[in-house]
């Protein structure tokens, strides 16, 4: 590592680089290409970044490109490449949809020598003629399970094809597909895997639960949770129409403390989410696996999923939002006594045990209570003694006792009797 990076590295308080950093950094340094696969949040976007950008002079140009499947990843990518590549003067520029296309032309006209990107607006610009690739050094795929899917495969490919063939690989992912186990069937370069997801020690202890509560009542749990002290949790669902019904149900009872990011918001609104989400503003974020896949969320106490995920890898990208780094964390799972038996025989073969757990009074129990809880609809933010000052103001007020009822039949007019005997009178 060169001494930039080492008086940086100690800055920044790590004392000795994670397993797939260790394991990738010399094969990337010398121009090889890897398949690099550990745990979510073992540091893999450092692990590629330090041997590629020590490649790297200023003068060179475009030397590396990092393709991201989503706009918020892609940015939290640059954002730690920019924070290394400054330290060497190098430049660093993200190319994502939704962004202003005319300041991305623009800034490519400064020759930057790092792109992080998606995979839509990138080739819209190589094929504007705004881009070229002929001066890659690098291509660094992350997130490869997901951008190398039966769907994905062909346009990354086509944008790899569009470099010199000299250009080495680099992909990096938390779990392997199909494609992945056979990935030197898609691509010229040669291909190592360096596998560490079992020596990797980077995990935090990650306690795993069963939280049994019926379809139905899931929208006041998450209720119940704002009333602990401190939780903050990222809150998955399957499907957009369930979470944006229980964001609708939050908001429709003032939540201020509940937001969600989804991959249908416009870029500012999914950024302000993550700020306030970061900063502590928000407690309960509502995601899709889309929507956050590959998030580092720095300390994220617990992840809760709403909907339980059908497939294990599903399940594993979403526990991997906390526990990182040696921090502790919490998964919640959600649901009735079916789901939650199926829950615990797909993630068994993957070393998970989920513990059951209970809601006693306003905390997390591993014993089952006295007395069932109720799920009440109410707000979290108001106090019993407020609930109790209301109701002593109610005694207070003074009982008007019921009018008699009134006889019933025709209505007279007050003065009809008074009238008929002054007809009688005129009239003699």
């Amino acid at each position: 590592m060169i001494e930039e990076f080492k008086q940086h590295a100690t800055k920044l308080g790590y004392q000795k680089p994670t397993a797939i950093q260790k394991a990738v950094y010399q094969p990337l340094k010398d121009g090889k290409s890897v398949l690099g696969l550990a745990p979510t949040g073992s540091g893999k976007t450092v692990a590629f970044a330090l041997p590629l950008l020590e490649n790297i002079q200023p003068e060179d140009g475009l030397s590396l490109l990092v393709i991201e499947p989503s706009a918020e990843l892609a940015m939290q990518t640059q954002k730690v490449l920019l924070e290394w590549g400054q330290l060497i003067g190098l430049s660093v520029q993200g190319i994502i949809g939704g962004a202003n296309i005319n300041r991305q032309v623009d800034k490519l006209k400064e020759r930057p020598n790092v792109i992080v990107g998606t995979t839509g607006r990138i080739m819209n610009l190589i094929d504007l003629g705004k881009l070229k690739l002929d001066s890659l050094h690098a291509i660094v795929i992350d997130e490869a399970d997901n951008l190398l899917s039966e769907d994905t495969l062909a346009s990354i490919r086509s944008l790899v094809d569009l470099a010199p063939d000299t250009t080495s690989l680099g992909f990096f992912s938390a779990t392997k597909n199909d494609l992945l186990e056979h990935i030197n069937r898609w691509f010229v370069q040669d291909i190592q895997t360096y596998d560490v997801s079992d020596i990797d020690d980077t995990r935090g202890e990650v306690k795993h639960t069963l939280l049994e509560v019926s379809n139905r009542k899931k929208e006041q749990m998450l209720l119940r949770f704002l009333h602990m002290k401190d939780f903050k949790a990222l809150v998955f669902f399957d499907q957009m129409d369930t979470l944006q019904k229980v964001a609708g149900f939050l908001s429709h009872r003032h939540i201020k403390e509940a937001a969600q990011l989804t991959s249908e918001q416009r870029q500012t609104a999914r950024q302000k989410a993550l700020r306030d989400f970061r900063d502590g503003k928000i407690r309960l974020l509502l995601t899709t696996d889309v929507a956050a896949r590959g998030m580092d969320i720095d300390k994220l106490p617990a992840v809760v999923n709403f909907d339980l995920p059908s497939d294990p890898k599903t399940y594993i990208h979403r526990v991997g939002r906390t526990g990182r780094m040696h921090q502790d964390g919490l998964v919640i799972n959600m649901g009735d006594d079916h789901d939650l038996r199926d829950l615990k025989k797909l993630v068994k073969p993957y070393g998970y045990q989920p513990k059951n757990i209970y809601f006693d009074g306003n905390q997390l129990s591993d014993t089952r209570p006295t007395e069932p809880v109720n799920l009440e609809d109410e707000q979290p933010s108001e106090s019993k003694s407020q609930k109790k000052a209301e109701n002593k103001q109610d005694r207070k007020k003074p009982t008007s006792r019921p009018n008699p009822p009134k006889p019933k039949g025709k209505k007279k007019h007050k003065h009809s009797k008074r009238k008929g005997m002054h007809h009688k009178r005129t009239e003699g």
